[in-house]
C-alpha cells in the first residue's frame, strides 16, 4: 500500500481525498492546511489527519491536528499538491525536492520558465505513457483537460482533414464552494489566456489552435464554443456525436438549457459532491455549415480533473498501463454510469 499526502484542502484537495479514501491501494496519511478555519474540523470529522506548517502550529492550538506538514512529508510516497496557484512551485523548492518526493501539481502552476514545476503537462487522453518514471508532473487545469477530451478524438478521427480550431472559453467566475469570493456583475476579458499554450504542450506546438477567453458571473461550470474548419466539407453533426459516444468522460446531451440544469441533475445522482467529472456536449447546438462545424460543450470545473489526478497517480506510483489505470479509476468514479444517467435524462425528445 502506498502512502499519499494531499497538500491543500480546497476544491481539488477535498475531492481527491474523498475518492482516495475508497482506494484500497492507497493510504491517505493526511491533508495539509494553512489556515485555522472550519475546514479543519470538517476534515477531521471525515476521519482525515490534518497537518499544519511547522511555523504555524501555534495558530492551530484550538483544533485537533496530527502534527506538522514537514513531518507528514517524511512519511509519504507521493504528494498531491492542491495548494493555490503559484504555491506549488514554492513547495517544490522548499518541501518536495529536499525530500526527493514524487509530486502531482495542479493547473494553477506552469511548465515553462523559471517557475516551472515540471516539464510535462498531463492529459490522460493524450500523453498517459509519458508520465511513467516522472518525479514531478503537472495536471492540466479544468479548461485544458476539457479541451483535450474533445480535441484528441477529433484529431484521431479526422487528422489532416482539419485545418484550424477556434475556441472561445466562457469561464465561470468562482467555484460552488467559494462563497467568500464575490461574483462580479461584469464580463471580464482575459488577455493572452494560457489555455491554448498549455494544450499545445501535448497537442503540438504548431497545431492551428486559437483560444480566447472571457469570464462571466456564474459558478455553474465553464462553456467552450469551438469552431472546427475542414479542408473540404465538414462532417454532419451526427458523425461528430457518434465519435464521442464511447469516449471516457464525455456525455452528449440534447435538452439541457444551461449549465445549471446539468449541475442540478448531477446533485440528484447522489455521487460525491455535485460533480459529473466530465464534459457535456450540448448536441442541439452542434451545427455543420460548409467547411465548419460549431459545437458547444460545458466543462465540470470542480470535478473534471479529479479522475485525471487518479489516473496520473497510478502511472507514477504503480507504473500501470493506460487500460489498467482506466479500469481502476472507473471502478471508483463510475464514469460510465454517470454518463448513461446524464444522456438518458437529457435525451432527444420524441
Amino acid at each position: 500500500m502506498k502512502k499519499v499526502f494531499v497538500n491543500g484542502y480546497g476544491s481539488i484537495g477535498s475531492r481527491i481525498t474523498a475518492f482516495l479514501k475508497d482506494d484500497p491501494e492507497i493510504e491517505v496519511i493526511g491533508i495539509g492546511k494553512y489556515s485555522p478555519d472550519e475546514k479543519v474540523t470538517f476534515a477531521t470529522s471525515k476521519g482525515l489527519n490534518v497537518y499544519a506548517p511547522e511555523k504555524k502550529l501555534h495558530d492551530f492550538k484550538n483544533f485537533k491536528i496530527s502534527g506538522s506538514i514537514e513531518s507528514a512529508l517524511d512519511e509519504c510516497d507521493l504528494v498531491i499538491d492542491a495548494s493555490p496557484g503559484g504555491y506549488g512551485f514554492k513547495n517544490k523548492k522548499t518541501l518536495y525536492e529536499p525530500r526527493n518526493l514524487m509530486v502531482i501539481y495542479q493547473g494553477g502552476e506552469t511548465i515553462v520558465g523559471d517557475q516551472a514545476v515540471s516539464d510535462l503537462l498531463f492529459n490522460s487522453r493524450a500523453n498517459y505513457d509519458l508520465s511513467f518514471g516522472k518525479k514531478h508532473v503537472m495536471q492540466g487545469s479544468c479548461n485544458v483537460t476539457g479541451m483535450g477530451r474533445i480535441l484528441e478524438p477529433l484529431r484521431d478521427r479526422f487528422g489532416d482533414e482539419i485545418i484550424r480550431f477556434d475556441v472561445t472559453l466562457v469561464r465561470r467566475w468562482a467555484d460552488i464552494e467559494q462563497t467568500e469570493k464575490k461574483v462580479e456583475d461584469t464580463i471580464e476579458m482575459t488577455e493572452k489566456p494560457h489555455h491554448g499554450d498549455d494544450v499545445k504542450t501535448y497537442f503540438g506546438k504548431d497545431v492551428p489552435l486559437f483560444v480566447r477567453a472571457i469570464k462571466v458571473p456564474t459558478r455553474q461550470m465553464h462553456l467552450h464554443i469551438m469552431d472546427i474548419r475542414f479542408k473540404n466539407s465538414a462532417p454532419k453533426p451526427s458523425e461528430l456525436h457518434s465519435l464521442f459516444s464511447k469516449e471516457f468522460g464525455v456525455a452528449t446531451l440534447w435538452t439541457a438549457k444551461g449549465t445549471k440544469d446539468v449541475r442540478d441533475f448531477a446533485d440528484t445522482m447522489r455521487f460525491n459532491f455535485t460533480d459529473t467529472n466530465m464534459i457535456h456536449i450540448h448536441a442541439n447546438m452542434t451545427t455543420s455549415i460548409e467547411d465548419t462545424v460549431q459545437m458547444m460543450y460545458s466543462d465540470d470545473q470542480t470535478g473534471i480533473v479529479i479522475p485525471e489526478n487518479h489516473m496520473l497517480m497510478q502511472s507514477m506510483l504503480f507504473g500501470k498501463s493506460y487500460q489498467e489505470a482506466f479500469s481502476y479509476t472507473e471502478s471508483l468514479f463510475h464514469m460510465k454510469e454517470k454518463k448513461q444517467k446524464l444522456e438518458e435524462y437529457f435525451a432527444i425528445l420524441g
